[in-house]
């Protein structure tokens, strides 16, 4: 039986950011339902999908939506922050559209940022593209997404093994915000997410780094969620652009890069001309068709 939380920490709200993720939004809300420990609400930021309809919970489920327009990256710092700010409970949930909860994630989860306080990140498990989640979404038996998920094999040691409590840990570059708890107040001493990174990649790492920054702690959790497939690009080609800006960014404002395996993959391949050891990134071709179909993998990450 895993621990339980404590004091305030019993007492939290799960924030999911969606965009026409309509299918993997309702196995994540499916998945929150059946926790052992029921949030007191979710709240979903709708991004550019005005005319959504949520799917059916059990728990008190709200909504608000954010519109940038056509064409512009989708504003995920600023969706993470417009659920946060919604909020009505004093310890925050951030998990990912496409993150299902394992029954026992949020139990474990905030009993170790009941201890360690600060950013406790859940352990990812990844779902292959054979995964049977409609198993799962018809008996509830979270085995059939154990067997058919594996955990990322460049991450898995950063986490404790299932039953040991949270891990502290110096190593603020790793923190994804796949699913994370914070209390309130750690959320705005970090000063929420900068809205300045737009579209995908280096939003997570600015906010790590800006909680090194504050003092604000960072642990690892043996608590899981589970990742829904949904195909990868190596590298990932499709988000290019934001990448390229959001790493220039990056660069301005900590003095190192951030992603530089991607970097790397896209300038080997002449998308970009950089300069790992100075401040040059420069786009120099965006990829086709093609090209994209060609990194485009069912890997389960």
């Amino acid at each position: 039986m895993p621990e339980q939380p404590t004091g305030a920490y019993r007492q939290f709200s799960v924030l999911i950011i969606s965009s026409g993720r309509d299918a993997h939004l309702a196995n994540t809300v499916l998945g929150i339902n059946r926790s052992t420990l029921l949030p007191a609400e979710i709240v979903l930021c709708y991004m550019n999908q005005p005319g959504a309809v949520p799917p059916a919970s059990s728990v008190p489920l709200r909504v608000v939506h954010l519109d940038t327009g056509p064409g512009a990256p989708l504003p995920l710092g600023a969706g993470r922050n417009a659920a946060a700010a919604a909020a009505r409970f004093p310890v925050l949930v951030f998990l990912d559209v496409d993150c299902i909860p394992a029954p026992t994630m949020f139990e474990v989860l905030l009993a170790d940022a009941g201890r360690t306080g600060g950013l406790v990140m859940a352990a990812p498990r990844y779902l292959a593209a054979g995964a049977d989640v409609a198993a799962w979404a018809g008996s509830g038996d979270a085995e059939v997404l154990f067997r058919d998920s594996i955990a990322h094999h460049a991450r898995s040691a950063l986490a404790p093994e299932p039953g040991r409590p949270a891990l502290p840990s110096a190593e603020y570059a790793l923190f994804w915000s796949l699913g994370f708890a914070v209390a309130q107040d750690d959320f705005h001493r970090i000063g929420g997410f900068d809205e300045s990174f737009a579209g995908y990649g280096g939003e997570d790492t600015d906010f790590a780094f800006t909680a090194r920054r504050e003092g604000v702690p960072l642990a690892f959790s043996a608590a899981v969620m589970f990742h829904q497939h949904h195909g990868v690009h190596r590298p990932p080609l499709q988000h290019l652009d934001s990448i390229v800006v959001n790493a220039r960014a990056f660069r301005r404002k900590w003095g190192n890069w951030p992603m530089t395996g991607w970097l790397d993959a896209f300038a080997e391949a002449g998308y970009v001309a950089w300069d790992p050891a100075g401040s040059d990134l420069r786009l120099l071709r965006s990829p086709g068709p093609a090209e994209l179909a060609a990194v485009r993998v069912d890997a389960p990450y």
